[in-house]
């Protein structure tokens, strides 16, 4: 038996709860997404994956050239059209992320960064070595869990530290820098310097945001830095790298190569494919692919690399100033000092001012996990970052914190009450 609600003149009659509305409300959230996400940022992103795909075919011949033997000849485009495979994976996993909303984006995170570490875990004992370094896991396909650890640490790592907002009585520091020193630990065994640098500077930026003490702060850097200067004594492949680095090297360094790479085609470049140095550079699609853009395109063409990364870092930076919320605030800056670490460590092995760490350069270099790993970074970031334009922030977000210092955003926080008083 049902119920007839009677006609009242000018009243808007309601659909049924019966009809269908699966395709109206995937539309509605995909039309909010493209509303909400950062889509100068994603421009800026699509336009450095797009040179690095021309970068790969440039560097594909030297690297199919260095891996073809007597009896094989790989093609000299083998790279590239692997690559082409690669970005589309990573693109679809870009948006796939980016439209996750920031409880899921910290979700998703959290559970990648607990599997990538039990894999972490198994590096050492059943991981494929290559190159003399043990970081690879083969289960099916070949993978590098300290890849897509990267992205998901940065993300908990801000999720552990936010938790003083709830209660400034936690450890949160002290959690941070032991989850902080199980990585490093576990990525020293493989081993993986470059990866242990770029994990603690994501932690030190993340406790500084915190409020924590300089002091206190000096102090475990201070340790850090005594750890380092172990490691120097320790690890060999580490030790050789550094030494030829202050030592000037040879003709036949990896870095020496790198640099007379980048150099040899002046400021126009050679032209495409007509580069000859990059035949003797070491993996010229991954770790030295800069030097390679820097000899068949030029040092103009460097410049302009160099400066949408340093667009990407202040576009995420700018969309942070305004952010009320503090582990968004935490979390995205995590994601774009790894993003910006990595490119500018890279750019700076090539330019011969650091020591070789075997770092890609992100969304221009080859590579599966890497290429998929950043892609997911981008994606974080973007989910993090989302916003919807007609409402504005009533606090000042990262700006707080360049003004008025740490302690004093963390004693008395606007936020706890931001999203209440929101329009």
């Amino acid at each position: 038996m049902s119920i007839t609600q009677p006609f009242v003149p000018g009243a808007t009659r309601r659909k049924p709860a019966h009809m269908p509305r699966g395709q109206i409300s995937k539309w509605s959230e995909l039309k909010i997404w493209w509303r909400e996400i950062d889509r100068v940022l994603i421009g800026l992103v699509l336009l450095l994956m797009t040179l690095g795909t021309i970068a790969v075919a440039a560097a594909s011949p030297a690297g199919a050239a260095r891996l073809s033997t007597s009896t094989t000849t790989l093609d000299p485009l083998y790279f590239f059209w692997r690559h082409l495979a690669w970005q589309a994976l990573g693109l679809a996993t870009l948006f796939g992320v980016s439209m996750l909303s920031r409880t899921n984006a910290r979700r998703f995170s959290v559970l990648i960064a607990g599997v990538m570490l039990f894999f972490l875990f198994l590096v050492p004992f059943v991981g494929v070595e290559i190159n003399g370094a043990r970081r690879w896991i083969s289960i099916g396909m070949q993978f590098q869990p300290s890849e897509f650890l990267k992205p998901a640490f940065a993300v908990a790592m801000a999720w552990i530290v936010s938790w003083r907002m709830r209660d400034p009585n936690l450890p949160v520091v002290g959690i941070a820098t032991g989850l902080a020193g199980l990585v490093a630990f576990l990525l020293m065994l493989q081993p993986n310097l470059g990866g242990t640098i770029l994990f603690g500077a994501v932690w030190f930026v993340l406790v500084l945001l915190s409020g924590t003490p300089v002091k206190r702060l000096g102090m475990v850097v201070g340790a850090g830095l005594a750890l380092l200067t172990v490691t120097y004594f320790l690890y060999d492949n580490a030790r050789h790298r550094i030494d030829a680095f202050f030592g000037g090297g040879t003709a036949y360094d990896q870095v020496d190569l790198a640099s007379r790479t980048l150099t040899a085609g002046g400021w126009l470049g050679a032209g495409y494919g007509l580069g000859l140095r990059k035949m003797s550079l070491p993996e010229a699609q991954t770790d030295y692919i800069f030097s390679v853009i820097g000899e068949e395109f030029g040092l103009i063409a460097c410049g302009v690399i160099v400066l949408i990364y340093l667009a990407i870092v202040a576009r995420v930076l700018t969309r942070l100033v305004d952010e009320e919320d503090f582990f968004a605030l935490l979390a995205g800056t995590g994601l774009i000092t790894l993003l910006g670490g990595q490119a500018f460590i890279n750019i700076l092995v090539n330019l011969q001012l650091f020591p070789s760490k075997g770092m890609t350069l992100p969304l221009v270099s080859y590579g599966g996990s890497s290429t998929i790993a950043v892609c997911m970074l981008v994606g974080l970031i973007v989910a993090i970052t989302r916003r919807n334009p007609f409402l504005k922030s009533r606090t000042k977000g990262l700006g707080e914190f360049l003004s008025f210092g740490q302690a004093d955003a963390m004693s008395d926080h606007p936020r706890k009450a931001s999203r209440e008083t929101r329009p």
